[in-house]
């Protein structure tokens, strides 16, 4: 009798999980039909906002997941999922509807994994960043569909070609002297992006993200920066080569908790190249400049990757379940990944909040700063390290921390004012750092 019970059970689960999932390609009004559904289903949990519009005018949805959702909880890391920023590679938008539904259904069963992450993680996840090349794509149906078609957005723009070219920036600075962090961007720079990059920015501004995925297709392999490769001349030719960021080591490991927990990525056999482990430096792949990953790192406090999920780019229908199971821990050990390294408030005398404090590891030749509420969040790998903060006006402090390999360590600055001439410096404003930009609020009856 048991036994029976047992097997009912089984196949009640199953069925419960055939009648939610739907492992369908979702055109664009299924696909806001799909957000709103899983928002509908655990409204406490989610909140449904638009970053911008696409060139004709679709818009760029994100579903955010959060014990206090539309809040930054000080200490509380922010991350992201970014998907179809190509037209034609799409698994990754619907991996991101699956895993919205997932987040969803897990929490309500009281999955402890899935209701700590959201309880202590603000997860943000756009599935569709080029809304208008997935349709042209979608509209040539599987067997007419050409490599290429939909790639770029209703302008004929490559997405990932688009961002400010920050790496030369830096690249001359290491030469010359400068930083290889938070690199201003050009006085121009509105004028020389397109509608959807321009949302995305803005997004990055508005929320200080600290661990990023790009989802893509067209190869398995876990992609990390830089991807535009520093050139050297050899007998008058170029030599592309291996171009690490200070964090190369810190990146390969996200990179790898990525892809040995996919099902078949690390394996390192991705249609008809060869990447051990599952990984590569993009630049040593092939050379890209403007993109989106090299920007985040650059330009904010984010650290991003490239996921290259299949090898077809619009996989058929029926390859869509297995590709999700194949994902699923994957997706869920790399949003883990964002709990490493160091987090803290960096305080003033008063204990008031210092936005823009700078957060300096010896050794590490790249810098991070504090968030409009003071908090900070540097990932790094398991060792002991010399912690600056600084600010200006204020005394910088340094301290001796030893990070491990499971939850961050805790690491709080209070920062003194500086008394030259007995005259007390500034204190640190958050005008000129870091302008914050919302993306409005849009009434749910005009979403749709």
């Amino acid at each position: 009798m048991s036994q029976w019970l047992w097997l009912l059970g089984k196949i009640l689960l199953l069925v419960r999980m055939a009648a939610s999932v739907n492992f369908i390609h979702h055109r664009y009004e299924e696909l806001v039909q799909a957000l709103f559904d899983v928002h509908g289903s655990c409204p406490y949990i989610t909140r449904l906002y638009s970053i911008g519009r696409s060139v004709q005018g679709r818009h760029l949805y994100v579903l955010e997941f959060s014990d206090y959702p539309g809040i930054h909880e000080p200490m509380e890391p922010e991350f992201k999922y970014v998907a179809n920023m190509h037209g034609n590679e799409v698994l990754g938008r619907e991996l991101l509807l699956q895993l919205s539904e997932f987040l969803c259904e897990e929490y309500q069963r009281g999955n402890q994994r899935i209701t700590q992450l959201i309880h202590d993680t603000r997860i943000h996840l756009l599935p569709t960043m080029n809304p208008d090349g997935y349709e042209v794509a979608a509209a040539q149906g599987q067997d007419a569909l050409g490599y290429l078609t939909g790639r770029n957005n209703a302008n004929g723009v490559d997405l990932n070609r688009n961002f400010p070219d920050l790496n030369s920036i830096m690249y001359y600075n290491e030469k010359q002297g400068g930083p290889n962090h938070h690199i201003p961007l050009p006085d121009n720079w509105r004028n020389q992006v397109e509608p959807e990059t321009l949302a995305v920015i803005q997004w990055m501004k508005s929320y200080n993200f600290v661990l990023s995925a790009n989802l893509h297709g067209g190869a398995v392999v876990a992609n990390y920066p830089y991807d535009k490769a520093q050139l050297q001349r050899s007998r008058n030719n170029w030599l592309r080569m291996d171009t690490p960021t200070p964090d190369d080591t810190l990146f390969q490991k996200l990179a790898k908790a990525y892809s040995y927990a996919h099902g078949w990525m690390h394996q390192g056999l991705s249609c008809g190249d060869v990447f051990p482990g599952g990984i590569t430096n993009g630049a040593s792949w092939y050379s890209l400049s403007k993109g989106m990953q090299d920007f985040n790192y650059l330009h904010t406090n984010c650290f991003e990757i490239t996921l290259e999920l299949s090898c077809n780019k619009f996989p058929p229908q029926e390859e869509l379940e297995r590709e999700w199971l194949a994902n699923r821990e994957a997706l869920i050990t790399y949003l883990e990944e964002i709990h490493q390294g160091i987090k803290g408030l960096v305080l003033d005398e008063n204990n008031n909040k210092l936005a823009g404090a700078v957060i300096s590891v010896q050794g590490i030749g790249h810098d991070v700063t504090s968030g409009e509420h003071g908090d900070y969040f540097r990932l790094l790998m398991p060792g002991t390290y010399g912690v600056t903060a600084s600010a200006d006006g204020y005394q910088p402090q340094t301290v001796t921390v030893t990070v491990g390999p499971a939850a961050p360590s805790v690491v709080n600055f209070q920062l003194r004012e500086r008394t030259e001439d007995h005259t007390p410096g500034p204190k640190v404003s958050n005008k000129g750092l870091h302008k914050k930009i919302v993306p409005r609020a849009i009434p749910w009856e005009t979403l749709r």
